[in-house]
């Protein structure tokens, strides 16, 4: 069985302090050991906030982000911290997703990922963006044309 050295994290298992604003610098990854298996990851972040950058109004969502790895994988404890630096900050529903997929792609240039926001209604309008992404020239950039066009149904 494998087993992981100190591989540099710098979070985990030590106490952090929270971000005030959006933080992608609190993202940290480890060595995936299974780079020679295609397989999911899914993270779900029911207790996602962030501000309404018109009104500074709190809007909740879940965010629900689903990947294959390659090389590197998003370390858990920092994905949180990052997800959590959004609490302060300014954007809308489309963008908070869209960041966050152009992050986690920067970061660890995964196979392939998708970010799904649920955010609860307000003025009675639920807004729920999904942004994908597949590693171009291979079965996963097919992959994430396919699963794009699946969630317009």
């Amino acid at each position: 069985m494998n087993t992981r050295q100190d591989e540099g994290l710098q979070r985990l298992g030590r106490k952090v302090a929270y971000s005030d604003d959006y933080a992608p610098e609190v993202l940290e990854t480890f060595e995936n050991l299974h780079q020679d298996n295609d397989y999911w990851v899914q993270f779900s972040c029911p207790e996602f906030t962030t501000l309404c950058p018109i009104t500074g109004q709190p809007d909740f969502a879940e965010i629900i982000i689903r990947y294959i790895p390659a090389e590197r994988m998003v370390e858990s404890k920092s994905l949180k911290l990052y997800l959590f630096s959004f609490r302060n900050h300014g954007d809308f529903h489309e963008d908070c997703v869209n960041t966050i997929m152009k992050d986690l792609i920067k970061l660890m240039a995964p196979r392939y990922i998708e970010v799904l926001g649920k955010f609860t209604p307000r003025g009675g309008i639920a807004i729920h963006p999904y942004a994908n992404y597949g590693c171009p020239g291979t079965k996963y950039e097919r992959l994430a044309e396919e699963r794009f066009l699946r969630q317009g149904l």
